[in-house]
C-alpha cells in the first residue's frame, strides 16, 4: 500500500501518476511491482528537474499553439520578377505583332502547338501564361496547364511519362463565368532548346498522337538546337529584345509603385547592364533597392549590385595595352581576376571599348577573334588568368602596329 499511495500524493498535473498506474493499484489486490514505480518516478523527476533548471514549473507547461493562424499569417515576399510579370496579354511589353496573332487565335479557339524563340527576359514565359489564364481562367488554370522547365527535366524518360501521361489525360470541367473553353490542354516547356535530341524525337511523336486534346508551347532561346520535326510542327513566333524605352517605362513604373528613390543615371545604368533582358533589369533594381534602403539608387550602385567592372579599370588595362609595358600589365590582369571579377564580363566590355577605339577594321578583327578563342576557352574551363593575359597580350600587339 505504500507503493500505490506513493504514486497518489503529489497534484501536479505532470507529476500525477497515468492513469493506467492508478486504476491497476485500485483494482488489483496485487502490489505494483518495484520496477514499474522506480522507472515511472525516474522519467518524473527527470522531467521536473529540466523544469526547474529551465526557471519553469511543470505545472505551467501547455501544448504549443499552432502556427500559421489565419490572423497572424503574414504576406510571404514575392521577388519582384514575379510580382509585377503580366497578368493579361496587354501588359506584355513591346511584342505587339506576337500579342496580336495569339489574340485571333485564341479568339477561334484554334490554338496551334507554338514555339517561342528570342533572347532571355523578353516576355516568351510571360506572354505563354497569360494566354493561358485568359484560356481558361483562374478555376481550370491548374488542371489544363503543365510548365516544365527542360533544363532540369530534360530526358526522354520526362517526355515517356509527365509529358505523355498528362497528354493523356481527358479534359472536363467548364468556366463558371460563361466563357466558351477551350477543348484542349496546353503543355509548356521552358527553355526547350537544352532537351536532348532523344527527346527531342520522343516529343514528336506525342504531339501528334495528342494532338486532339493537347497543345505544346516551346520556349528556347537558341532556335537552330530545335529539331526540325518540330519546328515544323509548330508557329513560331521571334520575340525581340527590348528597346531601352520601353525598359525605363516598365522600371519607373515599379519604382513608383515601391515608393523607391533614383535617380536618372541609376535608370540608365539597370537598362545598359541588362541589355534588353528585363527581367535581370527588375531583379537588380530589387537588389539595388535592398543594398540602399535611405539613399536613392544610383549608378555606382547598379555597378555594384551587376558585378560590372567599372569603366575606370576597363581603360586603365587598355591604356596599359597601348603604351604600358608586359609587367604591368601582367600587373593588371592578376589584380583584376583576385578581385573577382568574371573573365567573361571583362571581355564583353573590352569587346565594347574595342569597337569604339581608333583602330583599323584588321586590327579590330585581329582582337575580335582572339575574344572568341578565349571565350570558348573559358567555357571548357581554362584558366581565368591565362585566357585574359593572353587576350589582353593580342590587344598590345595589334596596338603597338599602328604606333
Amino acid at each position: 500500500m505504500v507503493r500505490s499511495s506513493c504514486l497518489d500524493q503529489t497534484d501536479s498535473p505532470a507529476l500525477r501518476a497515468p492513469a493506467v498506474v492508478r486504476r491497476a493499484a485500485q483494482n488489483s489486490a496485487e502490489q505494483i511491482p518495484y520496477f514499474v514505480c522506480f522507472f515511472w518516478f525516474q522519467s518524473t523527476l527527470g522531467r521536473a528537474m529540466q523544469a526547474f533548471l529551465k526557471g519553469t514549473s511543470t505545472q505551467g507547461i501547455r501544448p504549443l499553439k499552432e502556427k500559421g493562424t489565419s490572423g497572424e499569417k503574414k504576406q510571404k515576399s514575392v521577388p519582384w520578377v514575379e510580382k509585377y510579370r503580366p497578368k493579361c496579354m496587354e501588359e506584355v511589353a513591346f511584342q505587339e505583332e506576337v500579342v496580336a496573332v495569339l489574340k485571333k487565335t485564341i479568339e477561334g479557339a484554334d490554338l496551334p502547338n507554338l514555339l517561342f524563340y528570342g533572347p532571355p527576359g523578353t516576355g516568351k514565359t510571360s506572354t505563354i501564361l497569360a494566354a493561358a489564364r485568359e484560356l481558361y481562367g483562374p478555376e481550370l488554370y491548374r488542371q489544363r496547364v503543365l510548365e516544365l522547365n527542360a533544363s532540369d527535366e530534360r530526358g526522354i524518360q520526362v517526355v515517356r511519362e509527365k509529358v505523355k501521361r498528362f497528354a493523356q489525360l481527358t479534359v472536363a470541367g467548364h468556366r463558371t463565368d460563361g466563357k466558351q473553353c477551350p477543348p484542349f490542354k496546353i503543355i509548356i516547356l521552358d527553355e526547350a532548346d537544352s532537351m536532348t535530341n532523344a527527346a527531342q524525337a520522343a516529343l514528336r511523336r506525342t504531339m501528334e498522337k495528342e494532338s486532339r486534346t493537347t497543345r505544346f508551347c516551346l520556349i528556347c532561346n537558341y532556335v537552330s538546337r530545335i529539331i526540325e520535326p518540330l519546328t515544323s510542327r509548330c508557329s513560331k513566333f521571334r520575340f525581340k529584345p527590348l528597346a531601352n524605352q520601353v525598359q525605363e517605362e516598365r522600371l519607373l513604373e515599379i519604382c513608383d509603385k515601391e515608393n523607391l528613390k533614383y535617380s536618372n543615371e541609376g535608370i540608365a545604368a539597370l537598362v545598359k547592364v541588362s541589355e534588353g533582358d528585363l527581367r535581370k533589369a527588375i531583379t537588380f533594381l530589387q537588389s539595388a533597392a535592398r543594398l540602399n534602403t535611405d539613399n536613392e539608387i544610383t549608378e555606382s550602385a547598379v555597378i555594384e549590385i551587376a558585378g560590372v567592372v567599372p569603366p575606370k579599370m576597363i581603360d586603365n588595362l587598355l591604356k596599359i595595352c597601348y603604351k604600358g609595358t608586359f609587367e604591368k600589365l601582367e600587373i593588371a590582369v592578376r589584380n583584376m581576376v583576385d578581385e573577382g571579377y568574371a573573365a567573361t564580363q571583362i571581355i564583353n566590355q573590352l569587346h565594347e571599348a574595342i569597337i569604339e577605339e581608333e583602330l583599323n577594321d584588321k586590327q579590330k578583327s585581329a582582337i575580335t577573334e582572339k575574344m572568341a578563342v578565349v571565350d570558348k576557352c573559358l567555357v571548357d574551363g581554362a584558366d581565368e588568368y591565362l585566357q585574359m593575359l593572353s587576350l589582353c597580350s593580342v590587344i598590345m600587339q595589334q596596338a603597338t602596329l599602328s604606333n
